[in-house]
């Protein structure tokens, strides 16, 4: 269980999203850390908002598909369109277990998130375990029916490929055939050599924490899945809902949604 105690003086991921998706819970040193990547990556702020926008449109077909349960692993700071809300417009009866382990992060879910069908988890993506065995979890979802996980701009934060795999591989095999995985993975693959180049400075000087990669490093996460079309795409490509969406080089992350096979 971490601390409740926010730290202002270490950047925060979820803060630091929070501010370039517009909002107002972050602080001075998550603005420069946002900044500075921003300097260098520009397509980072419209990844923020493409990237709700793909949750939006993730969790909408999924509860169309039948799917009442859903686990947002690395959930951040409440924005407008949260799973819950999307799910339960949908299914009403929906049920919603959020984890983070952000500080500022817990505040807000329990002011806003917790009770009756969501609730909240204080843990980390690298401990699935605790996640699988908390107690919140398992007063709210039943990991014998289908789950849908949603691992949203949370894997990059996990630097190796083999960690991040295993996690996945954890999470996937606690739910039964018929669960879903929705995930999503900054990358390099839609820019230029130059710009690479300046963020692979910025990951060696320690000044950004998100570790992007290509695609067939991201499909590996799918591997025994059947992804749902388009498949792995650009966020801005996964059933898009309007014609005039940024093009991949502006979002720089992928994104699928797969079922899990009886």
């Amino acid at each position: 269980m971490t601390s409740d105690k926010v730290d202002q003086t270490t950047v925060s991921s979820a803060r630091r999203w929070n501010y370039w998706l517009g909002g107002k819970d972050h602080f001075e040193v998550d603005r420069e850390s946002g900044d500075r990547i921003a300097a260098v990556y520009p397509a980072v702020r419209t990844a923020a908002q493409q990237g709700r926008a793909f949750h939006n449109r993730a969790v909408r077909h999924l509860a169309e598909a039948g799917i009442r349960q859903f686990l947002d692993v690395g959930t951040g700071l409440p924005a407008p369109q949260n799973t819950h809300e999307v799910a339960q417009r949908i299914a009403p009866d929906s049920r919603v277990v959020y984890v983070d382990n952000d500080p500022m992060v817990l505040t807000h879910a329990r002011a806003l998130m917790i009770g009756g069908a969501t609730t909240y988890v204080d843990a980390d993506l690298k401990d699935p375990a605790a996640i699988l065995g908390a107690a919140e979890l398992k007063e709210t979802i039943d990991l014998d029916r289908p789950v849908g996980i949603l691992l949203l701009a949370v894997l990059h934060f996990v630097a190796s490929d083999e960690q991040a795999r295993e996690v996945v591989a954890e999470l996937l095999a606690a739910v039964p055939p018929g669960s879903y995985l929705v995930a999503t993975n900054s990358t390099k693959d839609f820019v230029d050599a130059e710009a690479a180049a300046r963020y692979d400075a910025m990951l060696a000087a320690g000044h950004v924490d998100a570790w992007p990669r290509d695609r067939a490093t991201f499909g590996r996460f799918f591997d025994g899945l059947e992804l749902v079309e388009p498949g792995i795409v650009a966020i801005s490509d996964w059933r898009p809902e309007r014609e005039d969406r940024p093009a991949p080089s502006e979002v720089s992350m992928y994104g699928a949604v797969a079922r899990k096979p009886s």
